[in-house]
C-alpha cells in the first residue's frame, strides 16, 4: 500500500537517514518511535507525500509519488488520512464545521454523513464542544479534533505524528480503541510515537509492528518494549 524503496533524506547537507525500506501492507498496524529530533515526522511526510526523497522512491497505491502531477497527489492524498501534531483549524468555524472540512473540500457535503459526524465526535469526546471555535479549545481537545478530521473520509491509509501527546491517559485509550477498530476494518494505520505505555495497551489487543529510526535507519524492535 505504501513503500519505501531504499529512501534517502536530506536537508542542510546532513544525511537525516538513508537505506531505508519499508513496507505498509494493506491492514496492518505500525508504530515508530525514535528520540526527538531522529526524523518521525519527516518519514511521515515521506509517506503521504508531503516530502519527496533525496534518493529512492515512495509508492502509494502503486503509485510513485515523485511522478504524480499535482491532481494526481491530490486524488492520492484523499486516500490518506494525516492527523498532524500541530493541527491548524480555521477559528471561523465551529469544531464540528472544522471536522467536516475534508467533506465539503470534496464536494461530498457534511449533509451526507452527518450520523458518522455525531458519532465521531462522540468517540473523541468532543460531543460538548461541537459548537465551540477553535480558539476556546485546550490542546488536548484539538488533538482529539484533529484525529476525528484525519479519518472523516474513512481513509484507507491513517498516518498520525503524536496523536495522543497532549491527551489524559483515560483519553488516550479511547483513541486508541478508535484507531484499532479503524484497522480491524481494514485501514492501514502509521503512529509516531514516544509513548512506550502506549505501544503496549495496542500489542495487547492487535498485532502491531514497532519501528524505531536510530542511527539514520529504520529498524524493527525488539518484542519487549
Amino acid at each position: 500500500m505504501i513503500e519505501l524503496d531504499n529512501v534517502a533524506y536530506s536537508y542542510s547537507g546532513g544525511a537525516l537517514f538513508s537505506d531505508i525500506s519499508l513496507t505498509l501492507a494493506p491492514g496492518s498496524f505500525h508504530f515508530l518511535t525514535g528520540p526527538s529530533g531522529a526524523g518521525k515526522t519527516t518519514l511521515l511526510k515521506l509517506c503521504y507525500g508531503a516530502l519527496l526523497p533525496s534518493v529512492g522512491q515512495v509508492r502509494a497505491f502503486g503509485q510513485d509519488l515523485a511522478a504524480l502531477e499535482r491532481d494526481g497527489m491530490a486524488l492520492l492524498q484523499r486516500r490518506i488520512g494525516v492527523v498532524h501534531q500541530d493541527c491548524q483549524f480555521l477559528d471561523h468555524l465551529s469544531v464540528a464545521e472544522n471536522i467536516a472540512l475534508p467533506l465539503q473540500v470534496t464536494g461530498r457535503g457534511a449533509e451526507h454523513a452527518t450520523d458518522d459526524l455525531i458519532e465521531l465526535i462522540g468517540w473523541v469526546g468532543l460531543t460538548h464542544r461541537a459548537t465551540a471555535m477553535p480558539p476556546e479549545l485546550s490542546g488536548g481537545e484539538r488533538q482529539r479534533a484533529a484525529l476525528a478530521r484525519g479519518v472523516i473520509m474513512s481513509p484507507d491509509v491513517i498516518i498520525a505524528d503524536e496523536p495522543t501527546g497532549n491527551v489524559d491517559w483515560e483519553m488516550s485509550q479511547r483513541l486508541l480503541r478508535l484507531l484499532i477498530e479503524l484497522n480491524k476494518m481494514g485501514k492501514t494505520v502509521l503512529i509516531a510515537t514516544h509513548d512506550l505505555s502506549l505501544i503496549r495497551a495496542a500489542k495487547s489487543q492487535i498485532q502491531a509492528r514497532v519501528l524505531r529510526i536510530a542511527n539514520h535507519q529504520v529498524q524493527l524492535s525488539g518484542a519487549d518494549l
